[in-house]
């Protein structure tokens, strides 16, 4: 990420590659997920050269699609999956901590029907467990009187009380490009837009040790070849592309999770709702996110091919407006309501269980052909996942240690200066958001560009920083992953692109010509794979 015009990062951006070119990295990371982003962090603090590479953009795929939830996994409880939501907790309680303003605590809220599992004392002692793994207690029972005051506008019926806990939510897209911020600041590097193409191995024998990658820059149109001690395929649901070029066999089994947003004014929580999906029994949530409410998730077989951008069916918005029904039914939702609509692919190791959901969620670490996969794994985790990697690699870096016993995942920021018109919270959010470059951010700050974007909780001023130094190549990348706009606004943001064009295309340097082809692009974009699906249109 570098400052100033857009034709400015071009250059800056041609001059990084040939550097790469010419460096014998310690380590590629093939992946601009928070896996790969997690990877390059840990790695770069340890004093290694490192490098990664991200053929589409920075979160580009599951990091941006996630159900933005740092939890532990309640359902990973009821599996046994014991160690896993042990370490969830933690890494959410360590993430709450350490990342505020970006990752942010949220109250769950869990109705307790008549006849309904599961009932209240087997909830609450998984809760009491849950608790006690965390070290903390969240966990509290409310009649049905005040769960009501908690919870408005959900089904009564039969109602006894409900149970609260308390878990964790962030915008993934923009903790992976916190995480990257945090490598780059260490003499980490990253690139978007550049594409493994094909490994290189020593003597350029089929058998060889892994010596370097081919990559296929998409922004220049051609071939550079890096030099690296280990390559590591941080591809998270692509891996297997990757895995089959080497001629190993998949092992993913890639499952779908698609989620509806609604307006908050149409679905009003301020706790986060779960629910037991009455048709299947599957969890879905229902919490406040961005300024909107957000639902899911689905989990279904990706059967569409990993060459395809995934996107939600009919099929999908029918089982999550079901479940809305179920425990909204005064509201009266209808898919006129749904603002937008987005699906990401989970990567989950294949065990060949008949029910998807019934996949465990755990992350995994191979060593074939030279190559290192790291796969699976949840959001949360991402640090411990990182450095497990790099355990596997460690005999190549003996002076180095890679123990989960470090310090914090970055250090604390400076606060802000005072600056009126900007409320505490808002401040918190951009400390959370850019770390000790928000300072920078408030500075470059416009008249009016410290308001909040009406139906968000974004300030227009992310939009200048994202185009003036976040490696925008295309307008989706801004309205997508660098800001949420995309998924927060109807249409995209069609109504907000005059105002959006007149901040950001003189920041990127676009022509008119340009402007309206990305335009166009993100538009077409939007109502095929982040719309209602057409067949659906009310």
């Amino acid at each position: 990420m570098t400052d100033g015009s857009n034709g400015t990062q071009a250059a800056d951006r041609a001059r990084l590659i040939a550097q790469c070119v010419q460096a014998d990295w310690d380590l590629v990371v093939i992946g601009g997920g928070i896996t790969g982003a997690g990877i390059l962090l840990e790695a770069a603090r340890r004093g290694l050269k490192v490098l990664l590479v991200e053929q589409r953009d920075f979160a580009w795929g599951t990091s941006s699609r996630s159900s933005k939830l740092v939890h532990g996994g309640l359902r990973y409880l009821k599996e046994g999956q014991l160690g896993l939501t042990r370490d969830s907790v933690r890494e959410r309680q360590n993430l709450l901590r350490e990342a505020r303003g970006l990752v942010e605590p949220q109250s769950f809220a869990f109705a307790d029907y008549k006849g309904r599992k599961p009932g209240r004392w087997l909830f609450q002692l998984g809760l009491a467990v849950y608790d006690r793994l965390a070290g903390t207690r969240g966990r509290h029972y409310h009649c049905a009187a005040d769960f009501l005051m908690l919870t408005p506008h959900i089904a009564t019926t039969d109602l006894q009380g409900g149970m609260c806990y308390v878990d964790a939510k962030t915008d993934d897209a923009r903790l992976v490009l916190r995480v990257l911020q945090e490598a780059r600041s260490l003499g980490a590097v990253a690139i978007n837009y550049l594409a493994a193409k094909k490994l290189q191995r020593e003597g350029d024998q089929p058998q060889g040790a892994v010596s370097g990658v081919l990559l296929q820059d998409a922004v220049a149109g051609q071939d550079v070849t890096v030099r690296a001690k280990i390559v590591i395929n941080a591809t998270g649901a692509w891996a297997d592309v990757l895995r089959q070029q080497q001629g190993e066999k998949a092992r993913l089994r890639p499952l779908r999770g698609s989620h509806l947003i609604i307006p908050a004014w149409r679905l009003p929580v301020a706790q986060a709702v779960s629910l037991m999906h009455p048709a299947d029994g599957r969890p879905v949530f229902v919490f406040p996110w961005e300024g909107a409410t957000l639902v899911g998730t689905t989990d279904v077989d990706h059967g569409h091919g990993m060459q395809h951008e995934a996107a939600i069916t009919p099929a999908e918005v029918a089982y999550l407006m079901t479940a809305l029904h179920y425990q909204f039914p005064a509201l009266q939702l209808t898919t006129g309501d749904v603002v937008t609509t987005y699906a990401g692919v989970r990567p989950v190791i294949n065990t060949g269980k008949s029910d998807p959901s019934k996949e465990g969620r755990d992350h995994a670490v191979w060593m074939e052909s030279g190559l290192l996969t790291v796969t699976g794994g949840k959001l949360t985790t991402f640090r411990l996942i990182a450095l497990d990697a790099l355990q596997h690699i460690a005999g190549l870096f003996p002076s180095h240690t890679f123990s989960a016993a470090d310090a914090s995942l970055w250090p604390p920021s400076e606060p802000l200066p005072y600056q009126r018109g900007l409320h505490t919270q808002q401040a918190q959010r951009l400390l959370g958001h850019y770390g000790n470059r928000a300072k920078d951010v408030l500075a470059i700050a416009q008249p009016g560009e410290l308001d909040a974007i009406s139906g968000t909780e974004t300030l227009w001023v992310a939009l200048r920083w994202a185009a003036r130094t976040e490696a925008v190549v295309h307008l989706e990348d801004l309205l997508l992953r660098r800001t949420r706009l995309g998924l927060l606004l109807r249409g995209g943001g069609a109504e907000s692109l005059p105002r959006i064009r007149a901040i950001c295309q003189p920041e990127l340097g676009w022509t008119d010509v340009q402007w309206e082809a990305e335009q166009a692009a993100y538009l077409a974009l939007w109502r095929k794979n982040y719309g209602v699906p057409e067949s659906l249109h009310v």
